[in-house]
């Protein structure tokens, strides 16, 4: 399959598996066993339409961390009142255009944010009033404000405890209600303790909002990209978040916003090896694509498992380079890998997460294209770049 997807549609090349992201897809969703509980997947870490359409598909909602996600989920026909906005620092512009979207939900994390929402709203209850921006104007009834908490006092996101009663004022001045409370644990955790140690903490500081009607336990939800490391469990948070909720004296919504947790499992990079040099029993190998094209070891860890359709013995430690002269273009490094040679596949596993979201024209090299498998069947869902994209929007 691996040399037909090539031989079809070029070298490098980032594959998706419908089958296991629907999978995974069923698992999040089946270990939460309350009916109140909603998922909304963080386009942040994947924005092709063609797989936000299968979450779409799977009724989950859209989790936008910038406007630019928003723009993405509308043009996948998510509904604006399914997709949550849970950002940072939008300036005046982007708030009216956040609304004027139709985005009703909002988790704001600073009092500086509740209060340009808030002047925003007041300016277009003014210019409502003179028959301008009606439509915007009439769903601001329907917004839902959340707050970003603030874990620990030292992240840069969220409002402390501390400032509830403000930010409650503010918004109360222009008629608007705090109603949620949003959660985020940090990028990338996989340590299940992490979050359920946070649960009663959480629960505690919404019960401060006299307006409460949504718990947002958000996003940071890790990937094991080691498959020997430790993985989230999905079902045991499920269990003691929902025990905990059920024991609360009022119905509350429950929203999940999982990300690269969802999606990473499902991309895999195929790339060719384009050369083959050893350095005593150290095999190296150059390939035709580049560290560009995958995720900066902050945000993965470091780790990929790399394989190869070559199965024969022995197996050698060896790195694979990128088709730059940045020293530091390695893929991977020490991987058990058999001898290959020029024109072998290797797969670079688990990019559906932050691959092409985080891919770019990093020492001038287009973007490889998109492959959706499904049905038994591949299609093209993004086509390659040319060299022409490296001109787009230069002026000379």
């Amino acid at each position: 399959m691996a040399e037909e997807l090539l031989g079809t549609y070029g070298s490098p090349l980032y594959v998706y598996d419908s089958d296991i992201l629907n999978q995974t897809i069923a698992h999040i969703t089946k270990s939460f066993k309350y009916p109140e509980t909603r998922f909304y997947f963080a386009t942040v870490t994947n924005g092709n339409i063609a797989l936000l359409k299968v979450f779409k598909n799977a009724h989950w909602g859209l989790h936008a961390n910038t406007p630019g996600d928003i723009y993405l989920g509308l043009s996948a026909g998510f509904a604006p009142d399914s997709i949550i906005y849970s950002g940072t620092n939008l300036n005046r512009e982007e708030i009216e255009q956040v609304l004027s979207w139709g985005v009703t939900t909002l988790n704001l994390d600073s009092l500086a944010q509740v209060q340009l929402l808030c002047e925003v709203c007041s300016s277009l209850k003014n210019t409502a009033g003179k028959g301008k921006n009606l439509n915007t104007f009439s769903r601001l009834n329907q917004l839902d404000i959340g707050l970003r908490l603030n874990v620990g006092g030292e992240s840069r996101i969220g409002v402390r405890l501390q400032d509830f009663n403000t930010a409650i004022a503010i918004a109360k001045n222009v008629g608007l209600e705090i109603s949620g409370l949003h959660f985020y644990r940090g990028t990338g955790t996989n340590a299940t303790k992490a979050f359920t140690d946070a649960i009663d903490e959480v629960l505690v500081a919404a019960q401060n909002l006299p307006h409460w009607k949504y718990i947002d336990f958000g996003g940071g939800f890790g990937y094991p990209y080691n498959h020997q490391g430790i993985a989230f469990d999905w079902e045991l948070f499920g269990g003691e978040i929902i025990q905990r909720i059920s024991n609360l004296d009022r119905t509350i919504k429950l929203i999940i916003e999982p990300g690269r947790a969802a999606i990473a499992s499902c991309g895999t990079l195929l790339a060719k090896v384009v050369s083959v040099k050893w350095q005593d029993n150290k095999q190296i190998l150059g390939v035709d694509s580049t560290v560009g094209n995958i995720a900066v070891p902050s945000v993965y860890g470091g780790y990929r498992e790399i394989i190869s359709w070559k199965n024969h013995s022995p197996k050698y430690i060896t790195d694979i380079c990128g088709n730059t002269t940045y020293s530091r273009d390695y893929l991977g490094k020490n991987c058990q890998l058999p001898s290959l040679e020029m024109g072998d596949i290797i797969g670079i596993l688990d990019v559906g997460a932050y691959g092409y979201a985080m891919s770019s024209h990093f020492l001038h090299r287009p973007k490889p294209g998109e492959v959706l498998l499904e049905n038994s069947q591949h299609r093209l869902i993004r086509n390659r770049e040319d060299y022409s994209v490296l001109l787009t929007n230069q002026i000379w």
